[in-house]
């Protein structure tokens, strides 16, 4: 996450001011943290808008580049709240494992555990390559990383990189 270094001024009574001050008070944070928390989607929203959007008829390439993203620029305190929970019904086994496979491996190169339902998402029965040519195979078989690997996709990155 960057550094604050932008203001934003909003205008509110004395009486607001003071319920907003107990608010964030009683939530443990200081007042422009719980504002900020209240008024820009958190990271688990996006997760589950995500994971929303590849169960649409949408092109899902761009969805998984877009969970990429978020994957990679999640900071390790912030994934367990971003990522913990998942709602895979209506995701074909394919991407309910290559959901799973992502953020395994994000969680191995934060060094945060995996969250608990990734585990019981059944790997592909049969060997998925991320490209339909035969000679690139045994480059995809060595090149993906373990997560993928063990959930049988092959593919040539993983969690932050890109293709």
């Amino acid at each position: 996450m960057s550094r604050r270094s932008e203001f934003v001024q909003i205008r509110v009574t004395p009486e607001e001011k003071a319920v907003l001050k107990n608010l964030s008070e009683s939530s443990g944070q200081d007042l422009s943290s719980y504002i900020l928390s209240r008024s820009l989607p958190s990271n688990r929203l996006r997760f589950h808008e995500l994971l929303r959007l590849l169960r649409e008829d949408v092109d899902r390439r761009f969805v998984l580049a877009e969970l990429n993203e978020l994957l990679a620029s999640l900071a390790p305190v912030e994934f367990p709240d971003a990522v913990g929970t998942a709602e895979l019904t209506g995701l074909s086994p394919f991407l309910r494992n290559y959901v799973a496979a992502m953020v395994e491996q994000a969680c191995r190169l934060k060094g945060v555990t995996p969250p608990p339902w990734t585990g019981p998402v059944e790997p592909l029965e049969r060997p998925h390559f991320a490209s339909p040519l035969r000679s690139l195979r045994l480059h995809l078989l060595r090149a993906s990383p373990v997560p993928f690997k063990r959930r049988n996709i092959f593919v040539d990155s993983s969690v932050g990189a890109r293709v």
